[in-house]
């Protein structure tokens, strides 16, 4: 095959910011300035890149944003009142807990505590189950920038084989309840895949299209991957390389140099799902003021 088109979702996310700022314009227009609140627990130097990046995002889109560092001691009593504050606060549309957070904190008990309203993350149990059922409500960002980087690059996963490697709570499971909805950009037939999976080469194999959400890096190599499929790489990893500069160098979950030349389409790592997760987090907000 000749070189896979490139899913550039750098280019993309900075599409969407443009069109998020009309709108955002138009709510200053009405006396509502969208407003983010993202709460940082501890010092993970990961969390700390990308809540930084989510702050600049959020400066290009003309969203207030506020972003409420807290120390690794934090204890959960702490972090729960303190989202019931950005609950109550009518400044703040939309409230997001950095994972990950300190061991003996319960995530799920901070997902059920941030407002319906405001969750958008998407991780209440209700927004989950709206995506399961394919009622309106927040969806998770990384599954949503996935299908929206899709759709912006025509690419229609209906009647297609999906094959997802990883069952997260966080991309895996709602990617997979989205793409087999009955709805526009869905309709697709789709195979979840996990470290207990038997022959995972296998079953991407067969895929029309792969996403690779497992956390390991360059796990899916070439030859894994029929001719003329289309790689989602989700994955975002740090790899020790004493030959580089800083001593590490950021791969996915994909080796791409073998994958690409059999790919129609391809992300890459970095610049590829990243920048869409953002995107959607700033759309979810800017939605979620609008309802007022």
């Amino acid at each position: 095959m000749g070189d896979p088109l490139i899913l550039d979702g750098k280019a993309t996310a900075k599409q969407i910011l443009s069109e998020l700022a009309a709108d955002v314009e138009a709510l200053r227009a009405r006396g509502i300035v969208p407003g983010l609140a993202a709460v940082l627990v501890g010092d993970d130097p990961a969390s700390h890149i990308y809540v930084r990046n989510k702050a600049k995002a959020c400066e290009k889109a003309g969203i207030h944003s506020e972003v409420i560092r807290l120390p690794a001691q934090t204890t959960e009593p702490e972090l729960l009142d303190l989202v019931r504050e950005l609950n109550l606060r009518p400044d703040i549309h939309g409230i997001l807990v950095q994972s990950p957070v300190p061991g003996d904190i319960d995530e799920f008990k901070v997902s059920v505590t941030v407002s319906v309203e405001k969750d958008v993350d998407g991780f209440h149990p209700d927004n989950v189950g709206r995506v399961l059922l394919g009622r309106p409500g927040f969806v998770p960002c990384t599954p949503a920038g996935v299908l929206e980087l899709l759709k912006r690059y025509d690419i229609d996963p209906a009647g297609a084989e999906v094959v997802i490697a990883g069952r997260g709570n966080i991309v895996g499971k709602p990617l997979g309840a989205l793409l087999i909805q009955k709805a526009a950009g869905a309709n697709a037939t789709v195979t979840v895949c996990h470290s207990r999976t038997r022959d995972l080469a296998a079953h991407c194999r067969r895929a029309d299209i792969v996403v690779a959400a497992m956390g390991q890096p360059e796990l899916i190599t070439g030859d894994m991957i029929r001719e003329g499929a289309v790689v989602v790489d989700v994955g975002v990893n740090r790899v020790e390389d004493p030959g580089t500069e800083k001593g590490y160098r950021v791969t996915g979950d994909v080796h791409f140099e073998s994958v690409a030349p059999r790919c129609r389409a391809i992300t890459p790592v970095p610049g590829g799902v990243g920048p869409m997760t953002i995107a959607m987090l700033l759309r979810n907000t800017v939605a979620s003021a609008g309802r007022l």
